[in-house]
């Protein structure tokens, strides 16, 4: 009876996808002495905006069966991720330099999650109540003894941080996520960065449609669930946010008369489209279409309720 308990124990914590079996628990990252903790202003993301060079494309697809394969660039992530747990967010630095670490460190432990299950064709395949969570239970260690998860570096950090558009930087792995920029953030290029990421998010027809006979203005559903960060009301987040939006829509609102709705989610795996260019440079392709998976569940909830804030730790 008790082999048969430890048994059940040891499955419910567990979950086996496409041959990978993964603990419930994961740490990335590495635990540093105080004496080797240094400010985050400190931190250079080159070993990551290297590898984004070489395995992301300008459209933000991922190459993640090359990247799977090759043990180099697996480590390389790896010690990259290792560098960033050295930083102590205690010390002083810069706005800039704190916003660009935590988008790095959230895309970066993603992509780090999903090649530790590949191959796999979602995240949500790895998001379960019960057994491995990326979202939830892949913790990063940094700042000595401290660890956070994906859920909380969004919530607990980045959004704390008062700049909306950090949702069009922090990517889930997902078609229906903003483009992942194939470079690391800086704090140099941070204001760019985050400008170019958003304008770039909303001229794609998954992210932002409008119907000129319905009058209707369809978003990403990333506007539903967290439209309240960049105002009160749905009017005030359109104002917040039309600069962003292609000249036509811009030209489409200024008339008035239209009513606000959402569009599906795309959860399947960003993952690089056959003869993509990774290194290719330019402006991102634009899809037409809009997302074909559709989910009311906020990204990285593992429930069905609508995004919300969360009081503690909610989940993308």
């Amino acid at each position: 009876m008790k082999a048969i308990i430890t048994h059940l124990i040891v499955a419910t914590t567990m979950v086996v996808l496409a041959g990978n079996t993964l603990s419930a628990d994961e740490t990335v990252g590495k635990q540093w002495p105080a004496s080797q903790l240094a400010s985050i202003d400190q931190v250079d993301h080159t070993a990551f905006n290297e590898l984004l060079q070489k395995y992301v494309d300008t459209d933000g697809g991922v190459n993640y069966a090359a990247w799977h394969k090759d043990p180099a660039s697996r480590k390389k992530l790896t010690t990259y991720i290792e560098m960033l747990s050295c930083a102590n967010p205690q010390l002083q630095n810069t706005r800039e330099a704190e916003m660009a670490y935590w988008i790095n460190a959230y895309n970066a432990v993603t992509i780090e999650g999903i090649l530790r299950v590949y191959p796999t064709t979602s995240i949500k395949n790895h998001t379960k109540v019960i057994g491995q969570n990326i979202w939830k239970r892949l913790w990063f260690q940094y700042g000595g003894t401290g660890r956070i998860n994906l859920e909380s570096i969004e919530h607990q950090k980045l959004r704390k941080m008062g700049d909306a558009r950090i949702h069009f930087a922090i990517v889930c792995a997902s078609i229906g996520c903003p483009r992942l920029l194939n470079e690391a953030y800086t704090s140099q290029q941070l204001a760019k960065q985050l400008q170019v990421n958003t304008q770039d998010f909303f001229s794609r027809s998954q992210n932002l449609q409008f119907d000129p006979n319905r009058r209707v203005l369809r978003m990403s559903k990333i506007m539903e669930w967290y439209g309240t960060d960049f105002g009160p009301t749905t009017n005030d987040q359109i104002r917040a946010l039309a600069s962003y939006f292609p000249q036509n829509v811009q030209a489409q609102l200024s008339q008035g008369g239209y009513s606000v709705g959402y569009l599906g989610y795309d959860w399947n795996l960003n993952a690089q489209k056959p003869g993509s260019s990774a290194a290719a440079k330019g402006s991102a392709a634009k899809p037409a279409g809009s997302a074909t998976t559709t989910t009311t569940a906020p990204r990285g909830s593992g429930t069905t309720t609508p995004r919300a804030v969360p009081s503690g730790s909610g989940g993308r």
